[in-house]
């Protein structure tokens, strides 16, 4: 195995871990505005669901960044990214301004990026340096 098929799934994980930690921080941390633009977007009881969606995105940033359960982890981020992608960027409702159009359409793309990544980390596991991989037993 070389030095890269070793390292970059840890430095994947980690930087994915660090990505949606960022997220919870800058959301989280703006609660009154993130639960305005919710509300704008026409999500049902705001408050209740972004108190959800960060703590399973802290817990899926977790289990990635130490490797436990990576894949559990990763799904439950492509499942939050997935949803927030459809409910808060949705740019195909966008008629009237071009440019916000594609804006909208930028944002939603790279969340839908962020979900394809998630999932190759459900198809390939951890990787090596992993508390998955402590038991004896390997998990890809």
């Amino acid at each position: 195995m070389s030095i890269s098929e070793y390292l970059s799934p840890l430095f994947g994980r980690l930087i994915f871990g660090w990505f949606f930690l960022s997220q919870v921080a800058i959301y989280g941390g703006d609660w009154d505005a993130t639960v305005t633009l919710m509300t704008f977007r026409g999500v049902p009881v705001a408050p209740f669901l972004l108190a959800l969606t960060l703590l399973i995105v802290v817990f899926g940033s977790l289990m990635l960044i130490l490797g436990f359960h990576a894949r559990y982890g990763a799904m439950l981020l492509f499942g939050v990214t997935i949803v927030a992608a459809v409910l808060l960027h949705d740019y195909w409702q966008i008629r009237d301004n071009p440019l916000a159009r594609q804006s909208d359409f930028e944002l939603f793309a790279c969340n839908i990026a962020i979900a394809g990544g998630l999932l190759l980390l459900v198809g390939q596991g951890a990787g090596p340096v992993a508390f998955d991989n402590t038991q004896g037993k390997k998990k890809k």
